[in-house]
C-alpha cells in the first residue's frame, strides 16, 4: 500500500495540468485519482496493492465528475465511489467486523470518560468549596483531577470533531475523509492533556514519595505546578510543529511516521517508567516503617501513604504491562482483546481516582455531612 501511495504522489505530481475545469487528481487511501472532466464517469484499475488483486484485476473502481467540476458525494459528504469490482467478500466480511469491533471500543472508551468526567468535577467543586480541604495534599489532588478531566473533555471533543465513516465503504476510505483544522486543533490539545495527566500522575508520586522521607512537601509545590503544567509543552509543541511539516493528513490520528510519533511517546514513557520505580520505593519505605514500628496506627502519613497506595499502581504498573507489551500491529484477537483493556481501564481511570481520593475520603465524608447539617440547621 505505501509503494502504491508514493507512486500515485509522483504520478500526480508530475502529470500536466489539465486544461480547463476539472475534479481534482487526489489519493484517497484506496485508490490513485487523476484529472477528470466534467459530466463522466473517472475509472481506475483495482489496486494492485490488495491481497486479492489477482482475482480482480479486470475490474475498475468508479467515481463521477458533476457538472461543476468538483466530484459528486453521497450522503455522508464523501465523494461517492463505486468499488464493488475491486471487493473480495472473503476478505471485506472480516474487515468490516473488526471496524465494528473498534467503534464498540470508542462507545466503551466514551462511555467510560463521560463517567469520569461527571465524577471529576464533582470532587473539584467538593476540594474547592469546602474550605477545611484546602492544603497542599489536596492541592496536588485537585490538579491530578483537571488533568482527568481536561483529558477526558479533550479526548470527547475531539472525537467529536473527528469524521466517521459511519459504517459507509471500505476501512481505508474511511481513513481518507478530510478532517478540518479544528480537529487537528483538538488533537493537539489532546495531547497536551494526555501529557498532562502522566506528567501529574508522576508529580503525585513524587510528592507522596517527599512526605514520606522529610516532614512535608509544601515548598515543592511550584516545582510539581510546572512539572505537571509546563513540561508537557517542551514535547506537544515540537509534535504539532513536526507534524504540520511533514505529517499533516487527516486529524492527525494516523502515525504513519514512527520518529514523529516517538517525540510524544517517549516522554509518557519516562513518566510511566519513574512513577513506576516511585512505586517501588514507597513500597519498600512502608515495609521497612511497618516492619520497626515507627510509625503509630493513627499517623497521618502512613494514612496518607495507604490511601496514596491506591493510586500509584492504577497509574503506574497497568501503563508498565502496556507499554513492555508494546503497540502491535494487525488485528489479531490478543491485540483486539489489549486494546480494549487498555481503554477501559484508561477511560475510568479518572473515576476510580475521584471515588478513592474524594467520594470514600472520611475527611471529606465528614465535611460534606458538616455542611450538610448547617444547610439544614
Amino acid at each position: 500500500w505505501r509503494q502504491y501511495r508514493q507512486a500515485c504522489e509522483l504520478h500526480l505530481r508530475l502529470a500536466p495540468p489539465a486544461p480547463g475545469p476539472v475534479c481534482n487528481r487526489s489519493f484517497d487511501l484506496y485508490a490513485c485519482w487523476g484529472d477528470a472532466v466534467p459530466n463522466s464517469t473517472a475509472t481506475v484499475p483495482c489496486p494492485w496493492y490488495l491481497p486479492w488483486y489477482h482475482r480482480v484485476q479486470g475490474g475498475v473502481v468508479a467515481r463521477r465528475c458533476g457538472p461543476d467540476g468538483r466530484w459528486v458525494t453521497d450522503d455522508s459528504g464523501r465523494p461517492w465511489q463505486d468499488n464493488s469490482q475491486c471487493e473480495d467478500l472473503a476478505q471485506v466480511q472480516p474487515l468490516q467486523r473488526q471496524a465494528w469491533l473498534l467503534e464498540q471500543f470508542r462507545l466503551l472508551y466514551t462511555v467510560g470518560y463521560s463517567l469520569s468526567l461527571v465524577a471529576l468535577v464533582v470532587a473539584l467543586l467538593l476540594l474547592l468549596l469546602l474550605r477545611r480541604l484546602r492544603c497542599t495534599r489536596n492541592l496536588i489532588h485537585a490538579n491530578l483531577f483537571v488533568s482527568f478531566a481536561l483529558r477526558a473533555g479533550a479526548i470527547l471533543t475531539r472525537d467529536a470533531l473527528l469524521p466517521h465513516g459511519h459504517g459507509h465503504g471500505h476501512p481505508l476510505q474511511l481513513l481518507g475523509m478530510q478532517a478540518g483544522p479544528a480537529c487537528r486543533v483538538a488533537q493537539s490539545l489532546a495531547q497536551y492533556c494526555v501529557g498532562a495527566n502522566y506528567a501529574w500522575a508522576m508529580a503525585e508520586g513524587l510528592f507522596l514519595l517527599r512526605l514520606l522521607v522529610a516532614t512535608s512537601g509544601r515548598r515543592c509545590v511550584p516545582a510539581f505546578l510546572l512539572l505537571g503544567w509546563g513540561v508537557p509543552v517542551l514535547f506537544v509543541v515540537p509534535w504539532v510543529v513536526l507534524r504540520y511539516l511533514y505529517e499533516n493528513e487527516g486529524c492527525w490520528e494516523r502515525n504513519e511516521k514512527v520518529a514523529v510519533w516517538w517525540v510524544i511517546r517517549c516522554p509518557i514513557l519516562v513518566a510511566v517508567a519513574v512513577n513506576f520505580v516511585v512505586f517501588v520505593r514507597i513500597v519498600r519505605i512502608l515495609v521497612a516503617k511497618v516492619r520497626a514500628h515507627q510509625v503509630s496506627r493513627g499517623d497521618t502519613r502512613l494514612r496518607l501513604a495507604r490511601s496514596t497506595l491506591t493510586l500509584i499502581p492504577l497509574l503506574g504498573v497497568h501503563e508498565v504491562v502496556f507499554a513492555l507489551a508494546g503497540e502491535g500491529e494487525g488485528g489479531g484477537g490478543l491485540r483486539l482483546a489489549r486494546l480494549c483493556l487498555h481503554l477501559l481501564l484508561t477511560s475510568a481511570q479518572g473515576l476510580v481516582v475521584s471515588v478513592l481520593y474524594c467520594f470514600t475520603n472520611k475527611e471529606v465524608q465528614a465535611e460534606v455531612r458538616r455542611g450538610w447539617q448547617r444547610c439544614r440547621l
